[in-house]
């Protein structure tokens, strides 16, 4: 008789492992086999619970199916967490993290278990997913995004062994995401310990500490030591320039290659906030750089990043590194140091958490944001009188209230307490590129494009990386005449951060592109970017039916109109296109005439 055939069916599967279980084993079977067992009590436990089964189990591996692909992320959400406070609770050498995939796909049924590329790709997303971590497949991200609330952060696509296609892959938000909802510690920390080291000296502006510690070299050629080490020291270059933070040296980081690192020790000793550690490993014309940035007293980690690139200019490759590691360790900082802050009383802020609030309440774009941004810089300045970027974006905040009726206060003496503000930053640091952005952001504001584009040119030679100044600097060109160029830049800081500070700052970006390709003339490029765009603010509405009424799309323009009109019904496109600063007032004008 002939063999029937396989069967198959749609499954959400789940794989998870344990963290350095071999390295743990080879140190203590008999201790690691009974915290095994304590963890897989609380994994199996929430797997059941939420309606699924493990049918796959070897030594510290667990392979689940479940039916709906909600269950799995709430099993997996729910266990991670209740692992995360059962290491809390016990000593370090009894604590277990497990690594979490999730993926959707279709499976090959056989008796009790299951197997293809559904299972497959959960397990190869559990090896790349952070230590206490959950990575979730694309699809996967697509069936339950709007189901839970959740955050998840993109992490692009990734290829996968013996995957024929790459794998979006979306990191689930916990750990240091969700310690907001976690107990508060006993005494939040604090940016050097509550006993200062001898070398660490109490301070009354306290700035987060960094420590860059020496990357692996995986290869152990000593050839390699000259990029491995290099790397590493621009990145220390690089941080010490900016003086919102504290870097311990080079030669203090360099002291410890090659020793196994205590991070809890080092933190005490050197009052450490963060630690930044890495590898490389090198393969004919490949280099692989990974990078992760981690909290030394929870052991978290923060952030993760891995770098694949070509060796034909190997000091090209090293300054594009530096340079996106900077950009991203610097934001992660930022984040880490406001949460903290959010956690501490109003009064006991640092000038530099002050500074972050500040630009917190600045983001909000409102009357209460900008009076609150406001106050917050206020006291950062009082705290510190020479913080540069305080003064800078007291300038923005002072801006943002006035040109939208936020501040209620003589408006050409407001005016000209934040063109001093301006002045006084630039005066403090003028080689901050943050600093040099938000004058160039200013200036284009105020109209005065020269100005702009001396700072806006400074920051972007300083750091082409950073995709708002990209963004900023790329929007300048289209208002001043040289929109090729700088679409190609809008374009650029996409392309540099697809998901930004989630959807709407990516939406901001693609509608800032369709402008650009609208100024230019090229109306196709304008449409097809559009297509690509989530939710469209006024202005990408406008370069939309602009260039439909440019490419005489009569129908096309009077339906989008239309769904313009419902999407925002107290808003008048011509009144959002004065907004605009054009050098050329001609480029404004046949743009609202196009939208007429």
């Amino acid at each position: 008789m002939p063999e029937s055939k396989p069967r198959r069916k749609l499954a959400a599967i789940l794989a998870a492992d344990v963290v350095g279980f071999s390295k743990m084993m080879g140190e203590n079977e008999d201790r690691t086999l009974r915290n095994l067992k304590a963890c897989r009590t609380l994994t199996d436990e929430s797997v059941k619970t939420h309606h699924g089964r493990v049918f796959g189990s070897a030594g510290d591996s667990i392979i689940a199916e479940f039916g709906s692909p909600v269950d799995a992320i709430v099993a997996a959400v729910e266990f991670q967490k209740n692992l995360r406070d059962r290491n809390n609770e016990v000593d370090a050498e009894d604590q277990m993290q497990f690594r979490v995939g999730l993926n959707m796909g279709d499976v090959i049924i056989e008796g009790d278990n299951l197997y293809g590329e559904g299972v497959n790709v959960a397990a190869r997303l559990e090896s790349a997913a952070e230590p206490g971590g959950i990575l979730v497949s694309g699809k996967f991200h697509d069936e339950v995004r709007r189901k839970l609330e959740l955050g998840f952060e993109s992490k692009g696509a990734q290829e996968m062994k013996n995957i024929e296609e790459p794998v979006h892959t979306f990191k689930v938000l916990l750990g240091q995401e969700a310690h907001a909802d976690s107990p508060a510690p006993a005494s939040p920390p604090s940016a050097v310990p509550s006993v200062p080291a001898a070398n660490a000296p109490e301070s009354t502006n306290e700035k987060p500490r960094l420590i860059v510690l020496p990357f692996s070299n995986l290869n152990n050629v000593e050839d390699n030591d000259f990029l491995v080490d290099g790397i590493v020291e621009d990145i220390i270059t690089e941080f010490s320039r900016l003086k919102s933070i504290e870097i311990i040296s080079r030669n203090t980081a360099f002291a410890f290659k090659g020793k196994e690192v205590d991070n809890a020790q080092i933190a005490s000793e050197y009052g450490i906030n963060y630690i930044a550690t890495g590898s490389i490993r090198s393969s004919g014309n490949r280099i692989r750089i990974s990078v992760e940035l981690t909290d030394p007293v929870t052991g978290s980690s923060i952030w993760s990043e891995r770098y694949d690139r070509t060796m034909d200019d190997v000091f090209e490759v090293q300054d594009e590194i530096v340079r996106k590691v900077m950009v991203a360790l610097v934001g992660k900082l930022e984040t880490a140091s406001l949460e903290r802050a959010k956690r501490k009383p109003t009064e006991s802020l640092t000038s530099y958490e002050y500074l972050l609030r500040g630009r917190d309440f600045h983001h909000k774009f409102s009357k209460d944001g900008v009076l609150s941004a406001l106050e917050m810089l206020d006291k950062s300045i009082e705290a510190d009188p020479d913080n540069a970027q305080a003064y800078a974006w007291k300038a923005c905040s002072i801006g943002q209230g006035l040109f939208n009726g936020y501040i209620e206060a003589d408006f050409n003496e407001t005016l000209a307490e934040g063109k001093n503000m301006i002045q006084k930053a630039i005066d403090l640091d003028e080689n901050d590129f943050e600093c040099n952005r938000l004058m160039h952001e200013i200036n284009k504001a105020y109209e005065d494009f020269e100005q702009s584009e001396f700072y806006g040119k400074k920051a972007y030679d300083m750091n082409p990386n950073d995709p708002r100044i990209v963004s900023g600097y790329g929007e300048l060109l289209v208002l001043t005449g040289r929109a090729e160029e700088g679409t190609e830049l809008l374009i650029k800081a996409f392309e540099l951060d697809p998901v930004g500070l989630g959807g709407s700052n990516a939406d901001k970006r693609l509608g800032d592109v369709m402008l650009g390709a609208y100024v230019k003339g090229d109306h196709q490029q304008c449409l097809e970017y559009d297509r690509k765009i989530g939710k469209k603010q006024p202005i990408a509405w406008a370069a939309k039916i602009a260039s439909l009424s440019a490419l005489s799309q009569t129908q096309e323009k009077e339906a989008e109109l239309s769904k313009f009109a419902a999407a925002y019904p107290e808003i008048i496109l011509g009144e959002e296109i004065d907004k605009l600063h054009f050098q050329d007032s001609s480029v404004k004008q046949n743009m609202k005439d196009l939208v007429d």
